[in-house]
């Protein structure tokens, strides 16, 4: 059915979808049903005898409180906070907590520790990860997190969350068809650390920047070598993912490692799988030698849920339910999700499997986590962020940063002359088609929340101009197609607008995809359409991964392609505004869009990421496969062009090495990246230039072809950068590139080394040789 929409009733119709959302958090969650207290411990003014325990005395040092709580327990009510849904002891004023919260993209109600009822009907829903990985804008991530943790404690004070949130996932987007690819950041570890570090510290940062203090605990998962949920047979529950050690170092473990390391994160979640041949929350090495022990952790390693019942039932690597909570317990599981490490704890002590002592340090990382957040001082309404309520979530800023960080990360692939942007007033009928044109949940993709409102495309479009709507296709699936009533309106129309794609029905947690092509009859309607079309075409894809679209990108008819994403409660607003040229796209794809003929005979199960030329396995991601792509990663434009240009760049590196160092006398192709010259850096000038008519925004990229030593990637970014530029506006951009971070690889043994020889570095669109020699 079609049917004219125009600018005054599309007012009409958001008011009336917001009203009746509205109408709905109602109807659904009575708001009798949701406490508008916080839970906490050491209420004194209720309980005044709690101030006489030591782990109330906010005078003393965390530790000390710690050991205080945990003497004063029992066993029984010990392995009552080794669970998610902790237990709590009444005697000693500590209410039950649940430790699960998600906020991915925004505060969620997945998990149950947080919800939407009564008093905060919905929170602030930003764009699923990937797009706003695509805007590759530090500043912008963590600004997300703060507000996302500025609603969270908003809803805590009235009852309505949790302050422990298992959230980002840091795992590499390493094949194209895995469901949760749409989750993370994306495939470069150096942009999926850069997000994890900057999105934790918009979580946990507290405003006087204390490490000790968190405003919310973060959560980077799932460690580690996780992207196979469930593709023909093979299942996360069951999968022994078989990593080989330089990709553990170079490709897998780099953004958990920043998340510890630089981000300070509260907490890192074990995952499903094995790991060569271990329940990653059963590795001693993998946990307490590499988390603990290396990195640090401040904080609580916490089980993805069920995965200690799962290495038992499912993996069979214990042959008893006691047995798998003493590996985990004692490979440095602090904390299980959900509830079997509860039911059988106190069966393996009864066995000797474990110790008491080892169920107190346990909990005793979990309590010094509260501590932190502090919910054993008394009353939050007297604490940092206790003046926070329900009038701080979804605000006007808010949402319009959820508007923003969908427009920066929205990624423009193709554009004619005369396409994009669309004139307002030459636009006099615009044709909208396709199921996702008028979509509401799919803007949010997974883990989402309950949002403040929607505004799909089509009501974003009608804003500007009038159009006119056909579904094409009943769902995405697009089983049937409708094209007669489809090609009749594009053939009438100045313009078309086609918004394709997938959802949840298509990629999702539990669910990875078996082909790149756009589901069903999609690319029959949306070729149909074309050459009807009297106006330009333009292509909106939504989806998490990427697509086989070779037959648009070659379609003349189609004028212009863009990836969305799942771009958020905002989206539609977003997408108009690229669309109309009210901002102009800098977005850049976070993944390699793939050819199908790619993923036809590579299975999703095989880890590794360089290539072997000896039975063309073909590498994974930009950074080892040099094969046929439809878009690279890094690929996108700009209604503007600009200019690159080289200052003085560097061209030699010298190491200064020992005399007694082995590589004076005999040659060498690396050496060791410590010593001397770590911490030496040199600099790199680009002068940018806008050389077209309209203010613009580039984004600058600094990669490394290093020389081809250690089976080193093909090409690796070491930095990005933002730069906004009006209209033959010049600005220079400048890079730190360090010498033993920056020009180092990570070797087959998993050791880091400086190569020696030309590197080339690729900044912006140019590239030049830099020779690092001892």
């Amino acid at each position: 059915m079609s049917y004219p929409m125009q600018t005054k009733g599309n007012r009409a119709l958001s008011f009336v979808s917001t009203l009746l959302l509205s109408i709905l958090f109602f109807i659904s969650k009575p708001s009798n049903a949701q406490s508008s207290s916080p839970k906490f411990a050491c209420d004194v003014a209720k309980n005044p005898s709690l101030a006489g325990y030591g782990f109330c005395n906010t005078g003393l040092k965390a530790e000390a409180r710690v050991t205080d709580l945990v003497g004063r327990l029992t066993l029984v009510e010990k392995i009552g906070f080794l669970v998610s849904k902790a237990t709590g002891v009444s005697r000693l004023g500590i209410p039950d907590y649940n430790w699960w919260s998600e906020a991915l993209h925004g505060v969620s109600d997945v998990g149950g520790g947080s919800s939407f009822t009564g008093l905060v009907p919905g929170a602030t829903s930003f764009p699923q990860v990937i797009l706003t990985a695509a805007s590759f804008n530090v500043s912008l991530f963590q600004a997300i997190g703060k507000v996302v943790s500025t609603e969270a404690r908003a809803m805590y004070n009235v009852g309505a969350a949790g302050l422990t949130f298992w959230s980002p996932n840091v795992n590499i987007f390493r094949d194209p068809r895995w469901g949760r690819g749409q989750e993370t950041p994306g495939e470069d570890p150096t942009l999926v650390s850069k997000y994890a570090v900057a999105y934790v510290k918009g979580l946990q940062g507290t405003d006087g920047g204390d490490p000790n203090l968190l405003k919310v605990a973060a959560c980077c998962k799932h460690y580690t070598a996780y992207d196979v949920d469930n593709w023909k047979g093979v299942s996360r529950y069951t999968f022994n993912s078989v990593v080989n050690q330089q990709d553990m170092d170079d490709t897998f473990q780099p953004p958990f490692k920043s998340c510890v390391v630089d981000g300070n994160v509260a907490s890192v979640m074990c995952s499903y799988n094995q790991v060569n041949g271990k329940p990653t929350c059963a590795d001693p090495d993998l946990l307490s030698g590499v988390i603990r022990r290396q990195w640090k952790l401040n904080g609580y390693i916490v089980s993805d849920c069920d995965s200690v019942e799962v290495m038992y039932a499912n993996q069979h690597y214990t042959k008893t339910p006691e047995e798998a909570v003493a590996k985990s317990m004692l490979a440095g599981l602090d904390l299980n999700c959900d509830h079997f490490t509860g039911q059988h704890a106190l069966g393996a002590v009864k066995a000797g499997l474990v110790n008491e002592t080892d169920v107190d340090t346990a909990i005793s990382n979990n309590f010094a986590t509260l501590m932190r957040l502090g919910f054993f001082n008394g009353d939050p309404k007297k604490q940092p962020y206790g003046n926070l309520g329900p009038q701080d979530v979804c605000t006007a800023e808010n949402q319009e940063l959820a508007r923003e960080a969908a427009r920066q990360g929205i990624v423009l692939l193709k554009n004619s002359p005369g396409s994009l942007p669309f004139s307002p007033s030459a636009i006099k009928t615009l044709a909208v088609i396709g199921p996702n044109a008028n979509v509401t949940d799919t803007m949010i993709g997974n883990y989402h929340g309950v949002p403040c409102k929607y505004t799909t495309p089509l009501q974003g479009l009608v804003e500007t101009v009038s159009a006119t709507y056909q579904m094409g296709c009943p769902n995405v699936a697009c089983a049937e197609a409708d094209i007669d009533s489809a090609t009749s309106v594009a053939a009438s129309a100045d313009a078309v607008v086609l918004v394709m794609g997938t959802d949840l029905s298509i990629e999702r947690e539990d669910h990875d995809r078996v082909d790149l092509f756009l589901p069903g009859k999609q690319q029959q309607l949306v070729t149909e359409v074309a050459k009807v079309a009297k106006g330009p075409v333009v292509l909106v894809i939504m989806s998490g991964g990427g697509l086989d679209v070779t037959f648009a990108k070659n379609d003349p008819k189609i004028t212009s392609i863009m990836w969305v994403g799942f771009p958020g409660q905002a989206g539609g607003l977003a997408i108009a505004d690229v669309i109309f040229g009210r901002h102009n796209p800098s977005g850049k794809l976070p993944m390699t869009w793939y050819p199908q003929l790619y993923v036809e005979s590579l299975p999703m199960s095989n880890m590794n990421m360089r290539p072997d030329n000896s039975t063309g396995y073909p590498g994974r991601t930009y950074r080892f496969y040099t094969g046929e792509t439809i878009y690279a990663f890094g690929d996108g434009i700009s209604y503007t062009h600009f200019n690159h240009r080289l200052i003085k760049p560097p061209r030699l590196v010298f190491l200064s090495l020992a005399k007694s160092h082995p590589c004076r006398t005999s040659k060498c192709q690396s050496v060791d990246a410590i010593g001397p010259y770590c911490g030496k850096a040199i600099e790199v000038q680009l002068r940018v230039r806008n050389a077209g008519e309209r203010e613009g925004t580039d984004t600058v990229f600094l990669f490394t072809t290093p020389p081809a030593v250690h089976r080193s990637p093909v090409k690796h970014l070491l930095a990005f950068e933002k730069v906004r530029l009006g209209k033959k506006e010049k600005a220079v951009v400048r890079f730190n590139v360090d010498v033993c971070k920056d020009l180092s690889v990570v070797d087959e043994t998993g050791k880091r080394k400086i190569a020696l020889g030309v590197h080339v570095l690729h900044i912006g669109s140019l590239k030049y040789s830099l020779i690092v020699r001892i």
